[in-house]
């Protein structure tokens, strides 16, 4: 009875333990997003400096709460779009300093012409909102907040001197935390966050049809990586070669079957490809043979779990009918990443000009963006096009892509076409080596009903192409 309750207990605990792996990866994923990323920042970080900036100001002594109200927004201004027109620290310090001064400028001169006429003074709020305009786009620090504090310093009493003090240095407090945040966290959160760039450095390749290139291919992008890894694993099937004949058996010889011979001239098929690719991409490469009745998903990925390997990249196949083979749907219905490649013949060695076609900036657009990354020169520039059916989309579709690449180190350019993706796919391929496509599988069935996957449409593409599938976590 009681080993029956530790059971259940331990059952209980290892089932809780993959609901907490679950949701964290969820919100993982979840933070992945930059716009989730920025709401996030926003609800943690302007709350928590503010109160800081409230505290400093108690300890320090009495500073007006007028100064923060301009604080406030302009810290949100910041952190909600850090890559925006207004966020630049000198334009933050500068525009709110500036216009306090030029509130308190105003004010001067109306109360010495007799202007003020009790209460705030009217001209004095015109004067100081023309003077701030004026003033900060003379000096190239427009900021909205700065319009703000020229009016507040109108009704700080005898305090002027004291409120532009507070202003400059709560604006300046606040400016330093935000360029430590955006530089050390923000500008490379693909490194802290995105999980390809950590990651996909066991890489194992399923040998097959066109499978030199595929292995290739999979070297490049391990060999980006320090800890880069080729797994090259190919099946021996042993109904194909049948079993040790008579005279294997009447010979005293010890013997092999047809089978371990097979093996054993594959392995060395492997090997001497794997010298090749260690000494081509400087990366470590292993060989694993197997002998079954033939390759199939569920061995492939038994295998990459046995060796460790977080992406396979396998040569594309696809069924008669059109559409991706059942192995390849078989391997993207697991945890790991999965790249099908398809080569157009060419025997390329090197890819070193990519197109990566995305739809958004969801977590296949940042994996297919690091893989092109990964196999194309340093000195090359990597694109990146979306396609759209209306110029109403353009605007929000530049963002998504500003927002996709910012994330990465490298040269970018980007196309917003309005187009449908595979004809402009068909046009410019022949300048690449290499496309990108997703593989769709994070569409609903609705969707792909509707509009087919991409792929489907590119099997006559003057390039090579890679189609990226993100692992279904667990």
């Amino acid at each position: 009875m009681l080993e029956r309750v530790r059971a259940r207990l331990h059952a209980l605990a290892r089932r809780l333990r993959r609901l907490e792996r679950r949701e964290l990866d969820s919100f993982g994923r979840w933070l992945e997003h930059t716009g989730n990323l920025l709401h996030l920042s926003v609800l943690v970080i302007v709350p928590l400096l503010i109160a800081a900036v409230t505290w400093v100001a108690n300890v320090a002594g009495p500073i007006s709460f007028l100064l923060f109200p301009p604080l406030a927004s302009g810290t949100y201004t910041l952190f909600a779009d850090p890559e925006g027109k207004y966020a630049t620290p000198t334009k933050f310090v500068g525009g709110m300093t500036v216009g306090a001064l030029c509130g308190w400028l105003a004010l001067e001169l109306t109360t010495t012409a007799g202007l003020d006429g009790g209460g705030v003074s009217a001209s004095g709020a015109a004067l100081g909102i023309f003077f701030t305009g004026a003033c900060t786009w003379a000096l190239d620090l427009e900021e909205p907040t700065a319009f703000s504090t020229a009016l507040l310093v109108l009704v700080t009493g005898n305090a002027q001197f004291a409120y532009v003090l507070g202003i400059v240095v709560s604006s300046s407090f606040v400016a330093a935390a935000f360029v430590l945040w955006r530089d050390r966290f923000y500008e490379q959160r693909a490194r802290f966050l995105y999980q390809t760039t950590s990651g996909d450095d066991h890489v194992l390749v399923p040998m097959g049809d066109g499978g030199e290139t595929v292995a290739r291919f999979a070297a490049s992008i391990a060999g980006a990586h320090d800890a880069g890894k080729v797994v090259l694993f190919d099946v021996v099937d042993e109904d194909a070669v049948g079993r040790e004949d008579g005279a294997d058996e009447d010979s005293g010889d010890e013997a092999t079957t047809p089978a371990e011979r097979a093996a054993t001239d594959v392995g060395r098929r492997l090997e001497s490809l794997a010298a090749d690719l260690e000494a081509a991409y400087d990366v470590p490469c292993e060989v694993v043979v197997a002998a079954d009745g033939g390759a199939s998903a569920g061995l492939v990925l038994r295998t990459a779990r046995q060796e460790n390997c977080d992406l396979i990249v396998t040569p594309y196949a696809e069924r008669e009918s059109g559409g991706l083979s059942s192995f390849i749907t078989g391997l993207f219905d697991s945890e790991i990443d999965v790249i099908a490649f398809r080569s157009n013949g060419t025997s390329r060695r090197r890819w070193r000009d990519g197109l990566v076609a995305v739809r958004g900036a969801g977590d296949t657009a940042r994996a297919m963006l690091d893989f092109a990354i990964r196999v194309a020169d340093s000195d090359r520039t990597i694109s990146v096009c979306t396609c759209i059916d209306s110029e109403s989309r353009r605007r929000a579709a530049e963002s998504t892509l500003a927002d996709l690449v910012d994330a990465f180190s490298g040269r970018f350019e980007t196309h917003v076409v309005t187009a449908a993706v595979e004809d402009y796919l068909a046009r410019v391929a022949p300048r690449y080596d290499v496309v990108f496509v997703g593989s769709s599988t994070d569409r609903s069935a609705a969707s792909r009903f509707v509009s087919p996957p991409t792929f489907r449409k590119l099997s006559d593409l003057e390039a090579d192409v890679a189609i990226v599938h993100r692992g279904r976590r667990r």
